[in-house]
């Protein structure tokens, strides 16, 4: 199984962060990946920056290394309504919005109440995918809300640090049980390594074992060429970007 394109990256910006972008991507070359996005921690998480430096990311090339640069955002899940924490003039600025559940910001609480807020942010319209789902602390009904997020064209995350190591302990069951539902509702998933140090950008070896696991179909792997991941935003609405004319 071939990724191609890693949506979930963080450069020293986010706080506890180790690598700058350069960094990542060079490292993102070295992998043999043809894009990534970059995908720094929103301001709710302590140590993140402030908005402006996502609105900023105008000033990055699209191309650092010959890898494409996508610009994003991991945003935090706020409420159980389903906001985020970037301003609403963000939305146009930016190519790619992941929405997650952190436990410094959102508290764990129940299933019922982690399903609404997820429905709500899907709803919202404002994020392109969910991220790290496996983790025990914020359960929720997994069908619910992955048909929500088939009908939203929302993408849902496995994340190669979810499978593996000291990050969100108990995920790994629940990863491939997350994959097999949306593999069987017809979702699209995406991939991120969730890398805090350039050397583990677009390093999928255990995602790679999962989704050839569960014979995850590769049109629903939005990650899987950079064609497939540049169509996935303009189904998302997300304007084309022409200096990526060649993967359209």
């Amino acid at each position: 199984m071939k990724i191609a394109v890693d949506t979930h990256t963080h450069t020293y910006a986010s706080g506890h962060a180790y690598s700058t972008i350069i960094e990542n991507a060079k490292s993102a070359k070295e992998h043999g990946l043809a894009m990534f996005c970059t995908t720094d921690h929103s301001e709710s998480m302590p140590g993140a920056p402030h908005f402006w430096f996502f609105s900023n990311q105008r000033v990055l090339p699209r191309f650092i290394e010959g890898v494409a640069i996508i610009r994003g955002v991991e945003s935090n899940i706020m409420n159980i309504e389903g906001e985020i924490d970037i301003p609403e003039r963000l939305d146009d600025e930016l190519d790619w919005v992941i929405a997650s559940f952190h436990e410094p910001v959102f508290r764990p609480s129940t299933k019922d109440i982690h399903t609404e807020a997820l429905l709500n942010v899907i709803k919202s319209g404002r994020v392109d995918a969910l991220g790290h789902l496996g983790n025990p602390n914020f359960d929720f009904d997994f069908e619910t809300v992955i048909q929500c997020a088939k009908e939203h064209h929302v993408a849902i995350e496995i994340n190669n640090t979810s499978l593996g190591g000291k990050s969100r302990v108990g995920s790994v069951e629940r990863c491939y049980e997350i994959a097999k539902v949306a593999k069987q509702i017809g979702a699209y998933v995406t991939t991120g390594s969730d890398a805090h140090f350039c050397s583990y950008i677009g390093k999928f070896e255990r995602v790679e074992t999962l989704l050839e696991k569960v014979e995850m179909p590769v049109e629903q792997i939005i990650t899987h060429t950079p064609g497939q991941f540049v169509q996935f935003l303009l189904l998302r609405g997300r304007q084309r970007i022409e200096e990526l004319a060649c993967y359209y």
